[in-house]
């Protein structure tokens, strides 16, 4: 597939690949490879260096100086993607902490007092990711970190876990008003209240509305289908969490005969939770004068991230020192332990921020923007659903939710703004709707790859396990938008996809009892 699109790419010149779909090329180059090869780093870099072939009209000096220069040194200066990074590894350190202490294997041992069932454990994992809503990322790791614990002695697949952090990350984030993703979503909206407006979205929001759903019905029914089957089958019959051989994060590992309190998991927890707040609102002005809401609102989530994490950080290794569980030497070995850890989601994070850059310098957003505008004159009926698509075939190709929104809620805006404020709303949703959607679907996505990290589980098995439970939600949510543009009301549109929902997993169901 790469020799043909690259040989079909040498027909053209590179002007000609400007703005046009030429752009969206080397992502489609970097998901199909991954997903044929099951190998994720070659094939990002593949996309990536596609992208600088048709932009350099396939000059080796100019190629070369486009996939480092332009790309992976440049998103390496970029004050939010280093941040982001900074988070992760300390992220990665606090958890190596709690397990040196044995403060995981405590919190495992009390919940086997009070979580006695997979099906328990699932719904607290689902639980804890809808309460943990002020950001995806933080999101991803927290609830990784909380309930692996919990689900490997359950016998949940790494993969199912993924499913259940990733699922509750981005669909919760984008329906909560006090959110990084609500402030995103605001920014873009000019000329109008842009919270106000988030909040009327929300019951539009179907993919969103309709993949928490999704979750219930799975846990409740005890249903699986397609690649999950298999590894929900491995976990519970052979007790193999990954089902493939990979451990790109190692096996997480307690010491000997050490034995750690319930405490030494909850305090960084709770320490986390509370800094990484301030850390936002702090970042959002919140103290210079701004009250609770706007700070939220004009927060930098990567900058309050890494203040906030730093902080639980400190806090636990003062904690640890103070009782005796750990040793200055041994919480300091802990560090460069931690970072070891997240260097798979760090690299793979790396090529997927320049894989990005590369469509951006091909015009991708100019192509997209130019399909959707042409498009809005003719059968309004539908343009809700039509938005949905493109939403996530960008996303998809891009791995940004944030961009995509970027790039259709200004044009969405502008064509309705004046004439139809139901259509807008509605078209809006769409945009916000297909971003999540496509970005869970997309390999190359940064929050697909946080989910990977959280649950430690192998970054294609989570893309492969969790593409069909995400497309099923999709086509049920496509429904949802064609009959919404139709009544111009979220409700009947909303009860009639959670109906279609749950009949299709039943059915699916009792297509199982029967084989």
């Amino acid at each position: 597939m790469l020799l043909f699109l690259v040989a079909a790419a040498f027909l053209t010149d590179k002007e000609s690949v400007q703005n046009s779909p030429w752009s969206l090329v080397p992502p489609v180059i970097a998901i199909a490879l991954a997903l044929i090869t099951k190998e994720v780093y070659s094939s990002l870099f593949l996309g990536i260096l596609s992208g600088a072939l048709l932009y350099s009209g396939y000059n080796l000096e100019g190629t070369l100086n486009h996939v480092f220069v332009d790309g992976i040194i440049h998103v390496l200066s970029d004050a939010w993607n280093v941040g982001i990074l900074c988070f992760l590894v300390i992220l990665g350190m606090m958890v190596q902490l709690m397990n040196k202490t044995g403060g995981s294997k405590a919190f495992g041992d009390w919940t086997k007092k009070h979580i006695r069932s997979r099906k328990g454990s699932m719904l607290a994992t689902i639980a804890l990711g809808c309460l943990i809503f002020i950001d995806d990322y933080f999101n991803c790791l927290t609830v990784g970190s909380v309930m692996r614990p919990v689900t490997d002695q359950h016998k949940i697949s790494r993969a199912k876990l993924a499913y259940l952090i990733d699922t509750t990350a981005a669909p919760v984030c984008i329906i909560a008003p006090i959110s990084s993703w609500a402030a995103a979503v605001s920014g873009f909206v000019e000329g109008e209240n842009g919270m106000k407006l988030f909040v009327k979205t929300i019951p539009y929001n179907f993919y969103a509305l309709l993949s928490l759903c999704m979750l219930i019905f799975l846990v409740l029914l005890n249903v699986d289908f397609g690649p999950m089957k298999l590894h929900e089958e491995n976990a519970v019959e052979r007790n193999d969490l990954f089902t493939t051989a990979e451990r790109p994060y190692g096996e997480a590992t307690e010491e000997e005969g050490r034995k750690g309190h319930i405490l030494d998991m909850l305090v960084p927890i709770f320490s986390l939770i509370v800094f990484c707040v301030v850390g936002m609102i702090y970042s959002g002005g919140f103290f210079t004068g701004a009250d609770f809401v706007t700070a939220f609102s004009k927060s930098d989530a990567s900058t309050g991230l890494v203040l906030g994490s730093f902080g639980a950080l400190v806090v636990t290794l003062f904690y640890y020192f103070g009782r005796n569980a750990l040793s200055f030497n041994e919480g300091m070995d802990c560090l460069p332990e931690g970072f070891k850890q997240m260097v798979p989601a760090i690299l793979i994070l790396t090529f997927a921020w320049s894989l990005k850059a590369m469509t951006d310098s091909l015009g991708a957003k100019e192509f997209v923007a130019v399909m959707v505008k042409s498009s809005a004159g003719s059968a309004l009926s539908f343009l809700p659903v039509f938005i949905f698509l493109i939403a996530i075939g960008l996303a998809f190709a891009t791995g940004t939710s944030w961009g995509t929104f970027g790039i259709l809620i200004p044009i969405v805006v502008a064509i309705f703004q004046d004439v139809d404020t139901n259509m807008m709303i509605l078209s809006m949703s769409a945009c916000m709707a297909g971003a999540v959607c496509g970005d869970h679907c997309s390999p190359i996505s940064d929050t697909t790859i946080m989910s990977s990290a959280g649950a430690q589980s192998v970054h294609i098995n989570h893309v492969q396990t969790q593409l069909p439970y995400a497309l099923l939600v999709a086509g049920v949510s496509s429904i949802s938008y064609i009959l919404a543009g139709f009544l111009k009301t979220p409700w009947i549109p909303l009860g009639i996809g959670v109906a279609l929902l749950f009949g299709i997993l039943l059915w699916i169901k009792k297509g199982q009892k029967k084989a």
